[in-house]
């Protein structure tokens, strides 16, 4: 809910600095980085149900956690934690470096002004 509610006041911050109503936010959820992103949309939508936000859409993007094989070289989702080749069957494999820890939420705004859709980031 902590998640939700520091995200809606940065929205409110945003649409008072555009003094324009926020359409719609846009976050993007590491798979390893511990953010259910169903409960933030059941968190978020509560939040938002019944205030001046309303209707404000939430945009969710899950980033995969991503491994390499040492010994084919693939690049692969890694899906119910299952680390092993799906090219080769090799155990041998590593983390890709990426976002699957982040939770980045600061990065699409879509403002509605009087004058059209504007676009921008927080």
């Amino acid at each position: 809910m902590s998640i939700a509610a520091s995200m809606l006041e940065s929205v409110q911050a945003e649409s008072a600095r555009h003094n324009a109503h926020v359409l719609a936010v846009g976050v993007k959820i590491g798979e390893l980085s511990g953010v259910d992103s169903e409960s933030l949309r059941f968190c978020f939508e509560a939040l938002v149900r019944d205030t001046d936000l309303a209707p404000l859409a939430l945009e969710i993007e899950r980033l995969p956690w991503r491994n390499r094989c040492r010994r084919c070289a693939w690049d692969f989702a890694v899906e119910n934690y299952r680390t092993e080749c799906p090219q080769c069957g090799s155990a041998d494999t590593v983390r890709v470096p990426s976002n699957a820890e982040s939770f980045l939420w600061r990065g699409a705004w879509r403002v509605a002004a009087s004058r059209g859709l504007i676009g921008g980031a927080a």
